[in-house]
């Protein structure tokens, strides 16, 4: 389909859901005119159209938080796109991965509980996201006393070793069935595998790039 058979709102305007391409999570809704669009498929980054403004906007254009297009989908009307990006930071305004950090419903409500707990929801996840971040200033600015500071002065040696070590951690408080030291463990062991992603300089939305591709689709 050519931009012209796309479907406009009566203000030149086309409804696009940003989302992140690897973990499928609602990034922003924003709008685009024809032009937007077409600045966004031929620089494949996202341009939109601000109703406030009443000018066209690239985001990032200021705060480096741009958002690179992966995959740019249209409905089955043809009025309305979901952009799937690989964000270079937050996509809102106020530093929240996502625009839509907010929930309507308690905290207990917006999990799915099973009877062995519940489930983390993706807003969670975004502390993945910021230790990901810390992690990797910590290694361009080698603050003395911390202890990422030390890890990378040490080597991949020494990550590797304490990954090892963490991952020991982990079965023992499996096999003893210590929930509550599993939890630290297994925070450790996560901690000090991103690190060594970061030594390694493997993001770690390649990593969920893998899982996602593994997905398979449900039985219907």
């Amino acid at each position: 389909m050519k931009i012209e058979e796309l479907k406009f709102d009566s203000n030149g305007l086309i409804t696009s859901v940003v989302q992140d391409a690897a973990t499928r999570e609602v990034l922003t809704v924003a709008y685009m005119n024809k032009e937007s669009l077409g600045k966004s498929l031929e620089t494949r980054e996202t341009w939109f159209y601000s109703r406030s403004r009443q000018e066209l906007w690239h985001k990032g254009a200021t705060s480096g938080n741009t958002q690179k297009i992966v995959e740019m989908k249209y409905d089955c009307d043809g009025d309305a796109l979901v952009v799937l990006v690989e964000p270079a930071g937050p996509a809102c305004h106020t530093g929240a991965v996502s625009c839509f950090s907010e929930n309507l419903l308690e905290r207990s409500e917006s999990l799915v509980e099973h009877s062995d707990g519940q489930l983390a929801s993706l807003s969670d996840f975004a502390v993945m996201l910021e230790l990901e971040k810390t992690i990797r200033q910590r290694e361009l600015d080698m603050p003395e006393g911390a202890y990422t500071t030390y890890l990378f002065e040490k080597g991949v040696d020494k990550i590797l070793k304490k990954v090892g070590e963490e991952a020991s951690e982990v079965i023992i408080a499996a096999k003893n069935r210590d929930s509550e030291e599993l939890k630290w463990e297994a925070a450790d062991l996560l901690y000090h595998l991103m690190v060594l992603l970061q030594e390694q300089k493997l993001p770690l939305k390649e990593v969920l790039g893998i899982l996602n591709k593994r997905k398979k689709p449900s039985a219907e």
